[in-house]
């Protein structure tokens, strides 16, 4: 279908009004020519029966993405909002610009866009009535789907007008309605999927079924570097149901997949149970050595050597500290962690003759097209790629490993393949956290002031990991120090405390072990350390932390006093300050940002060092929150998901490869282990700013901190082990 059809496409036997746009990086609406051919964005469709289709171009990964947008063109368009259905946006990259999600960015970047789409498609309704009418369009107003003239008490319903609009321009920008106006934004909406994940008629990438449609596993090297050296696959080919064994070559390196012998047969259950009779020999490769306490000693090396890069440098931190009365130091550590998606990784490919066609839960649907482009041969329009809901991500969708990997399978197979990874292949074939060490020292002076304060991360790098060279210019960028620290460390700058000599510096350290974007990034390891070590100061210097925080914020900036406002609010409603049973305590962690938040943690611990978490308070400050529902879904999600990591979970290496196969030994959070969570939203009219990966960063130091105001014990290593906190 071409362009223009695709446009004018609407619900069967129905006329359409189709409204598209790009924006430039203010946001302002422009047009875009490719030689005389205008190619637009669309997001929005009216039928002449009065259906409203909105296109969602963000992928729906659980973070509401389809709900929040359809709240952005309905506020503007004036519509009920029974009348609206979404669709996920087709992977048509040059006229969707954002088919990905990530960085808790998408509501910041679609909610001028999105509400322009609404307001242009109004004006052009209500530029439609008033030339039927032959009235002044000023007398004309939108209101609940109807074009309203009041002198003459006649209505006409959208539907009634698709024709006429579609002939109208509306030139300039159009007027946006003020927050006071606001009939969705700002109000919580039930999101739209939830009916369908309730019934069952969602679909996720799992749930793809295709007539003819085979199933297929992949056998992998458990070690990471590692290669498949020989196979057998006589027992396996025996198997009722198989329809293929053969080996997979390796992609390049931005792929991490290292090969290994792919199973097809007419069911998943099929397929896995006859890998389990392949008979297998692996060479380990360069890393089969690497164990965790190798790389720890390691890190531990790198701590005291010159750094690699410095972040962050103010006045003269060394000098500072060398002549401080006293030097306080304490180091911090978090292992790798799994994404552990409850949906395991899945895509589905049908390779024909002229054209390929992808199903796949994904972050970014417009890269993993361009790598199928790249890895065929075939042009842009022959690879059609359909996103489908996604059980969770977190990071873990913006790879491209498991389309590849199905692509590898579905061009020697004639009919539709779906790859499917089992748990134990998901968690001992991830693109992991981090691991991380970092070195915190303050120096404190005269009349116990905070005069210094110096910072040093060791991690293994994203940068410099297998995915990465496909996100760099040349490998040349790879042997730039500020490239390779580049997704470290951040998160881990002071700012706004004031404290006047202040470095951040970085050094790497070489893993074997793939490691990429896991929810909050670094700032999932480095407010730890941050937060944790200004609750020790706290302790040294005899402050309560709320009060020493506080006397941190000394300018007067609007950032600054918003950060204020969580704190006091996130304290207020936890009961800062009151007693508590032996054994329970309450910790603190905030965070500034375009988003500004802080968080209580109350905990308590038992004789044998068991840690629960009771209640977790969050006040977040995110601009307007535009479903506030799906800012406390999100809050709530990420306190959740970063609770196993502060108590249970963590990845760590033997001979090269991933010890934890299964959530028997990479402990998720339990049902009857979730917290009470409260989550206040301060009150704004601001644009908003994102939400979903602050909860994951704030949860683990306000735990820790909670943790020593219970115990009198200082945890400086995740996640926590009981046998340092029994009595």
């Amino acid at each position: 279908m071409d362009r223009r059809n695709f446009l004018k496409k609407g619900t069967a036997g129905a006329a359409v009004l189709a409204v598209g746009f790009s924006w430039d990086a203010q946001g302002r609406s422009t047009s875009r020519r490719k030689g005389t051919t205008l190619q637009p964005n669309a997001w929005l469709r009216i039928g002449s029966d009065d259906q409203i289709t909105v296109l969602a171009e963000k992928p729906e990964v659980g973070q509401g993405s389809r709900t929040y947008i359809a709240m952005m063109i309905a506020e503007e368009l004036e519509v009920d909002w029974s009348s609206i259905r979404v669709e996920q946006a087709p992977t048509i990259p040059s006229i969707y610009k954002g088919l990905h999600t990530g960085g808790s960015g998408g509501v910041q970047a679609s909610f001028m866009p999105m509400r322009r789409a609404g307001a242009q498609a109004r004006e052009m309704l209500r530029k439609a009535a008033a030339q039927q009418w032959g009235v002044a369009e000023q007398e004309c107003r939108a209101d609940r789907g109807f074009i309203l003239h009041a002198r003459s008490n006649r209505r006409l319903r959208y539907g009634q007008l698709v024709e006429t609009a579609s002939q109208i321009k509306v030139h300039g920008d159009p007027a946006l309605k003020p927050p006071r106006d606001f009939q969705f934004i700002g109000r919580p909406i039930p999101r739209l999927d939830l009916p369908s994940k309730v019934d069952g008629s969602a679909v996720f990438g799992i749930d793809v079924r295709l007539p003819g449609m085979l199933f297929a596993v992949i056998a992998r090297c458990p070690h990471f570097g590692g290669r498949l050296a020989s196979y057998n696959a006589d027992l396996a080919k025996k198997v009722a149901g198989v329809r293929a064994v053969f080996p997979v070559a390796p992609l390049p390196r931005r792929f991490n997949t290292a090969g290994g012998v792919a199973v097809v047969a007419e069911s998943s259950w099929t397929a896995i149970q006859a890998r389990k009779l392949l008979k297998l020999n692996w060479e380990k490769g360069p890393g089969g050595d690497e164990t965790t306490e190798s790389l720890r000693s390691a890190m531990q090396r790198q701590l005291h050597v010159p750094a690699t890069f410095v972040a962050a440098q103010r006045g003269d931190p060394i000098t500072i500290l060398s002549e401080a009365k006293t030097i306080f130091e304490a180091e911090y550590e978090s292992p790798f962690q799994a994404h552990a998606t409850m949906e395991p990784m899945n895509t589905t490919v049908h390779v024909r003759e002229r054209e390929i066609e992808v199903w796949s839960p994904t972050q970014f649907a417009d890269e993993i097209q361009t790598e199928i482009i790249e890895l065929s041969g075939f042009s842009r329009d022959g690879v059609i790629i359909h996103m489908t809901l996604s059980g969770g991500s977190f990071g873990r969708r913006y790879q491209w490993d498991y389309a590849a990997e199905a692509w590898q399978i579905a061009k020697e197979i004639h009919n539709p393949v779906q790859l499917l990874w089992t748990r134990e292949d998901d968690m001992q074939h991830d693109f992991y956290r981090p691991y991380n060490v970092q070195r915190l020292t303050a120096g404190i002076g005269g009349h116990n002031q905070l005069t210094s304060w110096s910072t040093r991360i060791v991690s293994t790098p994203i940068a410099g990991s297998n995915l990465y060279t496909g996100y760099v210019e040349s490998p040349e960028a790879l042997r730039d120090p500020e490239t390779i620290a580049a997704l470290e460390w951040y998160g881990a700058d002071i700012k706004p405390y004031a404290i006047p000599n202040f470095r951040l510096d970085y050094v790497p350290a070489q893993s074997i072990v793939p490691r990429s974007w896991w929810r909050s990034v670094s700032s999932s390891y480095t407010a730890f350390a941050k937060e944790c070590f200004v609750d020790e100061l706290a302790h040294l210097l005899k402050r309560d932390a709320l009060d020493f925080r506080l006397s941190l914020l000394s300018d007067t900036s609007a950032l600054t006093q918003r950060l204020r406002v969580v704190l006091e609010l996130a304290t207020a409603k936890a009961g800062w300050g009151k007693r508590l049973p032996t054994g329970r305590g309450l910790g603190l962690s905030c965070r500034v940002g375009d988003t500004c938040s802080a968080q209580v943690a109350e905990v308590s611990v038992d004789a044998q060092g068991s840690v629960r978490v009771l209640r977790v308070v969050s006040a977040v400050d995110c601009g307007i929150a535009v479903n506030p529902d799906g800012v406390r879904a999100m809050t709530e999600g990420a306190i959740n998901f970063a609770l196993s990591t502060v108590l249970t979970a963590q990845i760590t290496i033997k001979d090269g490869a991933v010890e934890q196969s299964n959530f028997h030994d990479y402990r998720v959070l339990r049902l009857n282990e979730a917290p009470e969570i409260q989550v206040h939203i301060v009150p704004s009219i601001a644009d908003p700013s994102g939400v979903g990966e602050l909860g994951a960063m704030l949860l683990p130091p306000a735990v820790v901190n909670a943790i020593f105001a219970a115990t009198g014990i200082r945890v400086r290593r995740l996640p926590i082990d009981p046998k340092s906190l029994s009595t």
